[in-house]
């Protein structure tokens, strides 16, 4: 964008007789009649960078082209004036300051001094000065920009190929030294298991290109399209890297793992393919095949340096291969699965005497597992798995760092969103929506136009251009705490429950209880593995990121319109753990608004409790714990360690370390703040129906009307809990079952029990979720330990509790009722459930009865399920009142996203939690109500009763509920309604 500039008329005098090499000396010595100097033409000018006004504005204005170039304002300056020593020697005096950034390249030119001549304001010399600044920092930001996209485009399509060189490279070295490199667990398992897999690979590939056509096999066209270095890499991380996230007893599905690798493979088959057109020319290449490369280079580095990006990706597309579909992805798959299994072995540890024969194991064995649908059940599936020996399992969570991980956070701005596939990662395949195989949604979203969905692109842009760092200080902390063991601050302990030793005793209930409380042991050991592999990738990223000056999520959707990151670890809607290690990249001064709502998300953040009451009582409880915080800021580790006590311990940290910082300062409302500061919805799910179905109780008690202190709609229900209780409690046992449960819970029926089910109730949750979220709660308690009883005390709750939301939210349970009585009208009809949101996204409901395709691979026949043609009527209607909240929820925050980009706020959500600087919230505060409001002015009931009666003319849909008489703009008032 060009910068304005308004320098004074000498400037354009100055600018056209200083580069203009007949300029004699006489010209500087005398000041030119103000004529004169209006009607003097630009002469030809050195500096790319500068254009002179056109003719038809004033000489006195002074434009900068929009592109910017990679020639040096300042330099040329100085060049300039050293080539002209007449003039050099003459004129002494003033210093153009160099600027530091560019002190490297400019080095080896010396300062200059002039004198000005008596004409030569100070004005001007102030205004030539700023714009020589200007120019440098444009120019300094466009070659710090370029580096880090480079840097970008290296990161997403030349990892595998580093993954190679490092594997060729140890293998060198084992060679020359004649023995292992002291690598980590994983690394050396890998080191073992590259060459054998990469020469198998290579005779596959020889062994089916020789072949005849009639004879090879269905993945032979596909085998042969990458190096086998690459594809071993890619097969060794993408099978481990699974193990790690999602293995089960030890063991991966046949069809998952094919399908991933297939996936992997055919990813990167693009890259190499286009890398392989577009790199320098092999010496094997006919004149046609050079001038073809030569031909595309030029065109893609002319598109990219035009900024047209799309443009350059649609030539890299027209470029590539037809996608190879489910089927090929798993048969390539079940081959290379097939030729891992045959050359990766493990070796226990050498306890034989030194002249045994070392013992090797194979790492991975295929074998089918047989499982009932549910315990007691005749109806069984038998399925292939992986399974991993044991020894490979062993410390494998410690070497998760050590694991590829592809889609990390980019070091540049994401693509803009225009399409289906157009936007997000430079050259990783991005998709505005996970439709999760689902071709009706896919479908749907080819055919929107970028003017239907612009403001729905315009969100996830926003949303993806927010810049973040990571906090060294809190990511310090982890790393000390987990270096220590875990089992501190939600972090996971890094020791395995010891499995207890078999009884000698050959009594049948003390056999029994052993064998419960080992397999207990092992479910437990099973999840702690999984949540190590967890913590080690998300603390990777982080170390991988810490020193960048900041990057970018880009995001994407869920087919119901809600916004996530596409990658997977360290982001802001994830744990605790990655919330507090992430910070905004750009800084602001907390200001005395700042200071205030610091102090609220640090109460907030503690909770217990706290986060209940009014503005007033969160700021006394900070207030009351000052020492405490400054002590958790200035020794986290060996202090008090007050900040453990909250329930989100390091964003806690985080804001201690912040709000000291202020109260140390003299001046704590000028203090930089990176620190996001939530403001979260109150049962947002319930704010939503209760906007929709304008129900004045409702409304109240979900913080649409401003009290003074928040309502606390989980309290309300446990208390109507407790009295429904009491009342049963009172009743004769024998007569009623449930008397006698109702004596034992009633004193531990607390806001804790029931709030994950009142949370997702509106979100569509059966009396089976309730039960187990209630039986999770009860057994943190303690109280009941018989499992019979546990069982039967969280079926009477969730009973109870369902019943409560009954009474207390009609009007909620009247709109869902009718949401789910028109989506079944529909899917009776055998269509899935389709709808458009306010914003112009299509959402259609993928639940369709699948089918089950099968493909014979080298391995085993595999049973891929793909969507059928027949819906399934029963989640069609189930689901559809919690997805079309979620589209509403959703709504709400990308209105809220665009709104904020555009009053000048960096925004990040987290569904029904929004994000924005310290100094900025209450102008935030303001935005998401009147989005709010504005959403909810529209007919959206009747709209969508509307669109199902014109998609489905033959159908009849009952009638709208009725509203009640809430007025919406009461929400404008609520203090309460986010905070």
């Amino acid at each position: 964008m060009a910068s304005p500039a308004a320098p004074s008329p000498s400037l354009s005098l100055y600018q056209t007789s200083l580069f203009h090499p007949q300029t004699s000396l006489v010209t500087w010595l005398k000041p030119p009649s103000s004529s004169a100097l209006f009607r003097r033409k630009p002469t030809k000018r050195l500096l790319p960078p500068i254009s002179a006004a056109s003719s038809s504005s004033s000489s006195t204005s002074l434009s900068l082209t929009e592109k910017p170039t990679t020639v040096h304002f300042h330099g040329n300056l100085i060049e300039t004036f050293e080539s002209h020593d007449s003039f050099a020697g003459a004129i002494k005096g003033a210093a153009f300051t160099e600027n530091p950034v560019e002190r490297n390249e400019l080095s080896a030119t010396r300062r200059l001094f002039t004198q000005d001549p008596p004409w030569i304001s100070a004005l001007f010399l102030k205004g030539l000065t700023k714009m020589t600044v200007k120019i440098e920092r444009k120019d300094i930001d466009k070659r710090k920009f370029d580096s880090l996209r480079r840097r970008q485009v290296k990161e997403e399509t030349e990892a595998w190929e580093r993954m190679v060189e490092e594997y060729r490279d140890l293998e060198k070295e084992m060679c020359e030294k004649s023995l292992a490199p002291n690598l980590p667990y994983v690394k050396h398992m890998f080191l073992g298991w590259f060459q054998p897999l990469k020469e198998v690979i290579e005779r596959e590939q020889r062994l089916q290109k020789n072949k005849s056509k009639k004879v090879r096999a269905a993945y032979a066209p596909h085998i042969e399209l990458l190096p086998a270095d690459k594809m071993a890499v890619i097969v060794m991380h993408k099978m481990m890297g699974l193990v790690m996230s999602g293995h089960e007893d030890g063991c991966i599905q046949v069809v998952q793992a094919a399908v991933s690798i297939g996936i992997a493979i055919e990813h990167e088959v693009r890259i190499h393919n286009f890398l392989k057109r577009t790199r320098k020319n092999n010496a094997g290449d006919s004149q046609e095949e050079l001038k073809d490369k030569q031909l595309l280079r030029k065109r893609v580095n002319s598109l990219i340096r035009r900024k047209r990006i799309i443009d350059a990706l649609k030539v890299v597309k027209s470029e590539g291969i037809k996608p190879w579909g489910r089927a090929t992805q798993a048969k390539l798959g079940s081959r290379l699965l097939e030729l891992l299994m045959e050359t990766a072995y493990v070796q226990p540890p050498l306890t034989q005497s030194g002249d045994s024969i070392p013992e090797f194991r194979p790492a991975f064995r295929h074998k089918f597992k047989t499982v009932t649908k549910y315990p007691g059940s005749k109806l069984v599936r038998r399925y292939g798995v992986i399974e991993c020996d044991s020894l490979l399992l062993a410390g494998l969570d410690k070497s998760a760092k050590h694991m590829l991980i592809p889609y990390v956070p980019m070091l540049v701005p994401p693509k803009r969103w225009r399409g289906y596939d157009k936007g997000g990662y430079l050259f990783l395949p991005s998709y505005i929506m996970r439709t999760h195989g689902s071709k009706k949604q896919q479908d749907a979203l080819k055919d929107i136009s970028s003017k239907t969905a612009h403001r729905v692109f315009e969100a996830l842009d926003t949303l993806g251009n927010t810049k973040w760092r990571v906090n060294r200080k809190i990511l310090d902390v982890v790393e000390r705490l987990w270096a220590d063991g875990g089992n501190i601050a939600g972090l996971v302990n890094r020791e395995d429950v010891p499995i207890p030793e078999k009884p000698s005793s050959e009594d049948p209930e003390e056999l029994q209880s052993w064998k419960w409380s080992v397999r207990k042991a092992k479910k437990t050991n099973r999840e702690r593995h999984s949540l190590r592999c967890d913590v080690e990738l998300k603390l990777s990223v982080a170390r991988k990121m810490k020193d960048e000056e900041g990057f970018y999520y880009p995001h994407n959707l869920d087919f119901r319109g809600r916004a996530y990151p596409m990658h997977p670890h360290l982001n802001h809607l994830s744990s605790d753990l990655c919330r507090g290690t992430l910070e905004f990249a750009e800084g602001r001064p907390l200001g005395k608004s700042g200071l205030y709502w610091l102090k609220i998300h640090l109460a907030n953040l503690y909770a217990g409790g706290v986060e209940k009451l009014s503005h007033e009582g969160r700021l006394a409880f900070v207030e009351n714990h000052l020492d405490d915080i400054m002590d958790s800021a200035e020794n986290a580790i060996h202090g008090r360690r007050w900040w453990l006590k909250a329930e989100d311990p390091f964003q806690c940290l985080a804001a201690c370390v912040v709000l000291a910082q202020a109260l140390k300062s003299p001046s704590p409302y000028s203090v930089i703040s990176h620190l996001p500061i939530h403001q979260d919805g109150s049962c947002n799910g319930l704010q939503h129906y209760a906007a929709l179905g304008r129900d004045s109780f409702e409304a109240a008690a979900v913080n649409l009307v401003a009290g003074e202190k928040p309502a606390d709609v989980y309290s309300e229900i446990s208390l109507r809990v407790h009295e429904i209780m009491k009342k049963d409690s009172s009743k004769d046992p024998e007569s009623n079952p449930t008397a006698a449960l109702a004596k034992i819970l009633i004193n531990q029926v607390d806001r804790k029990l029931v709030k994950q089910t009142v949370m997702t109730s509106v979100y569509g949750v059966t009396y089976v979720g309730a039960r187990e979220q209630i039986k999770r709660r009860l057994e943190e308690k303690g109280v009941i330990t018989d499992e019979r009883m546990l069982f039967s005390a969280a079926c009477y709750s969730a009973k109870v509790t369902l019943a409560a939301l009954g009474e207390i939210f009609e009007a909620a349970r009247a709109i869902m009722s009718w949401l789910g009585d028109c989506a079944k009208i529909i899917a009776t009809d055998n269509h899935p459930v389709r709808w458009t949101t306010p914003l112009g996204l299509p959402v259609v409901q993928p639940y369709c009865r699948s089918e089950r395709h099968l493909i014979r691979t080298s391995l085993q026949v595999l049973a891929l399920q793909r969507e059928g043609n027949t819906v399934d009527v029963r989640k069609q209607r189930t689901a559809f009142p919690p997805n079309f909240v979620h589209s509403l929820d959703g709504t709400h925050m990308m209105m809220t996203a665009v709104a904020c980009r555009e009053a000048g706020l960096n925004f990040a959500g987290v569904h029904d939690s929004y994000w924005t600087h310290a100094c900025d919230v209450d102008t935030m505060n303001r935005i998401l109500r009147e989005k709010f409001v504005e959403l909810y002015s529209t007919p959206i009931l009747e709209d969508l009763l509307q669109s199902f009666q014109e998609s489905y003319p033959n159908l009849v849909f009952p009638p709208v509920p009725k509203r009640g008489g809430f007025d919406l703009k009461e929400v404008l008032k609520s203090q309460y309604f986010f905070n």
